[in-house]
C-alpha cells in the first residue's frame, strides 16, 4: 500500500535545501533560499495549476498544514475555488472591521467633514459639546453598527423632560451621524434615532414637556439706568431688546407684532 504521508515534524525542521517537498494530497513544504519555510497547497482548477499559500513553518505545524490542505481540497469538491473564497473572506473581514468604528469616531469624522460649511461658530461648538457631554459617555466607545433604539433612548431619556430643547437637538445630531455612518457602509438597517414613525411613539413631543420660565420684571425705578446701559451696546440683540421694551412688542412666533394702545 502506497504511503501518502511523506513528511515528519523532525524532517521538516531539518530541511534546509531550497525546493518543494511533498507531503501528499497536494500539500508541499517550500524552502526558500534564505532558509524560510512555508506550506503550499497545489491543485488543478479549470485546467490550470494553482498554488495556495497556507502559512509559514513553524507558526503553522505539519498537522495544522495538513488540516488546512484538507479544507482546501474539500472546498474544491464543493465547487468552491479556495483562493477566491479566501479573498472574499478577507474582504468581508475588512468590511466588518470598518463597521467596528465607534460612534464617537463617526461623530468626530462627521463634524470634521461638515464643519467648514457651518458659518456659525456657536453651532460648531454646540455640536461637539452636546455629543461629548451626553452621547459619548453612553455610546461613544460602542461600534456605530451596534447603536440601536434602546441605546439611543439611554442617551435621551435622562434629559428629555428636564432639557427638552437640548435633548431634541441631540437626537437630531445622533440621527444625522447614524445616517452618515450608513451611507459610508459602517452600519445597516433603519435609523434608531429617527423621530417620525419611531421615537415619536416612545417619547413625548418636545412641546408637551417644555415649560416656559418667565424672567422677573425689572423694577421701574431701575429702568432708566438699564436703558442707558442697553444703548451703549452695539449688538443687534441689544437694539432688538430696546425696541421690544419701547414698543411692548410680543416676541412669540405666532403672535406677530402688536403695539399696546398706550404707546
Amino acid at each position: 500500500m502506497r504511503k501518502t504521508t511523506k513528511l515528519t515534524t523532525l524532517s521538516v525542521k531539518r530541511m534546509s535545501k531550497p525546493g518543494l517537498y511533498g507531503d501528499g494530497n497536494g500539500l508541499y513544504l517550500q524552502v526558500a533560499a534564505g532558509g524560510t519555510k512555508a506550506w503550499i497547497l497545489r491543485y488543478m482548477r479549470a485546467g490550470r495549476a494553482r498554488k495556495m499559500g497556507l502559512g509559514p513553518f513553524p507558526i503553522l505545524s505539519l498537522a495544522e498544514a495538513r488540516q488546512k490542505a484538507f479544507e482546501g481540497r474539500r472546498s474544491l469538491l464543493q465547487g468552491i475555488e479556495p483562493i477566491e473564497a479566501r479573498k472574499a473572506a478577507r474582504s468581508e473581514a475588512v468590511a466588518q472591521a470598518a463597521k467596528a468604528l465607534t460612534f464617537a469616531e463617526c461623530g468626530k469624522a462627521y463634524i470634521a467633514a461638515h464643519q467648514s460649511g457651518w458659518r456659525n461658530e456657536k453651532h460648531r461648538e454646540q455640536w461637539s459639546s452636546t455629543l461629548i457631554r451626553y452621547a459619548f459617555p453612553v455610546i461613544g466607545v460602542l461600534s456605530v453598527a451596534a447603536v440601536d433604539t434602546a441605546l439611543v433612548l439611554k442617551v435621551l431619556e435622562p434629559i428629555w423632560n428636564s432639557k427638552p430643547e437640548t435633548a431634541s437637538r441631540l437626537r437630531g445630531r445622533i440621527e444625522v451621524i447614524l445616517d452618515w455612518a450608513k451611507a459610508r457602509g459602517y452600519r445597516d438597517g433603519e435609523n434608531p434615532a429617527r423621530w417620525r414613525g419611531h421615537l415619536d411613539k416612545l417619547l413625548p413631543a418636545k412641546g408637551k414637556v417644555s415649560s416656559v420660565k418667565h424672567h422677573k420684571a425689572i423694577p421701574y425705578r431701575e429702568l432708566p439706568s438699564f436703558m442707558a446701559r442697553l444703548r451703549s451696546r452695539a449688538e443687534i440683540s441689544a437694539q432688538a431688546l430696546e425696541f421690544t421694551i419701547l414698543t411692548a412688542a410680543r416676541t412669540g412666533k405666532r403672535s406677530g407684532l402688536f403695539l399696546t394702545s398706550s404707546i
